[in-house]
């Protein structure tokens, strides 16, 4: 069996409260080749906690534990701060669901691009420029010369989001993290996001783990579902199997979907059970 690309064990996020500390994250474990993991739940539940833990970019409070968290040959539990920075966009990239406040708002599509080759030592800034137009081609933007010279806010929801995974995509980061990143779109330009990512990544040979509140787009679009309530991975299951899931909590999300054949008057919501939150991973 070939080596995971990211290996995490047990991996607990508490912060500090009145109580001493309270956990967010519950022994969470999971391994990723080169392929997409999906992360579903309800807000709350921990998904982006994950993510942001795996690249260390949460607040000094948070307390970090794991067993493992194995990044290639780089232990994400100990690796400095400098390591962190130089593995942050260059070798784990991580595309918000809204470019609004992910992107600086003082400066050009350009120039951002730019600066995430010239941080991350891709080439000259000549050759870095060149990168950077090339990369707005590869995320299908029609005129990328005007584009290139647009601030954030002259671009609309889905050109922001082609601008911030060429932004993120560019260094070639081994993995990336999409966090929501089709949230603010409607559903056709949800889509061209979507294959894009999806190109993309590809093309790339990186890994993706994709945070979403939509069961069937992650279903549809991803290899594996991890699905978290409370900090706690309820169930690990092929992607494919997401509709027939056995976990209680997965089959009450399922049943809260709004069926797409008939009206309903209300539509399901999840009841919880606190066993849930008492049980051993699976």
């Amino acid at each position: 069996m070939t080596e995971p690309m990211l290996d995490v064990r047990n991996l607990t996020v508490a912060y500090p409260s009145h109580q001493g500390y309270t956990e967010a994250l519950r022994r969470v474990s999971f391994r990723l080749g080169r392929g997409k993991l999906g992360i579903v739940g309800e807000s709350g539940s921990g998904k982006s906690t994950a993510g942001r833990a795996i690249m260390r970019l949460l607040p000094p409070k948070a307390r970090i534990t794991a067993d493992r968290m194995q990044f290639g040959e780089i232990d994400l539990l100990t690796a400095s701060e400098k390591r962190m920075r130089s593995i942050r966009g260059g070798q784990i990239a991580m595309i918000l669901q809204d470019p609004r406040y992910a992107l600086n708002p003082l400066k050009t599509v350009l120039s951002q691009i730019i600066e995430a080759c010239r941080i991350h030592k891709v080439g000259t800034r000549a050759e870095a420029r060149d990168r950077a137009m090339a990369m707005l081609e590869d995320v299908h933007i029609r005129d990328p010369r005007r584009v290139a010279g647009l601030y954030p806010h002259e671009l609309s929801g889905g050109m922001g989001q082609r601008v911030m995974i060429a932004m993120m995509l560019v260094p070639s980061p081994r993995l990336v993290i999409a966090d929501e990143p089709t949230s603010a779109l409607d559903v056709t330009v949800r889509g061209q996001i979507l294959d894009i990512l999806d190109e993309r990544v590809e093309a790339q040979g990186a890994g993706l783990i994709f945070i979403s509140h939509d069961l069937p787009l992650v279903g549809a679009y991803c290899d594996d579902v991890l699905v978290m309530y409370g900090g706690q991975i309820m169930e690990r299951l092929a992607a494919r199997d997401l509709g027939a899931a056995q976990h209680p909590y997965t089959v009450a999300l399922n049943d809260s979907l709004p069926p797409l054949d008939r009206r309903v008057a209300v539509l399901q919501v999840p009841e919880y059970d606190s066993a849930w939150l008492q049980e051993d991973q699976p």
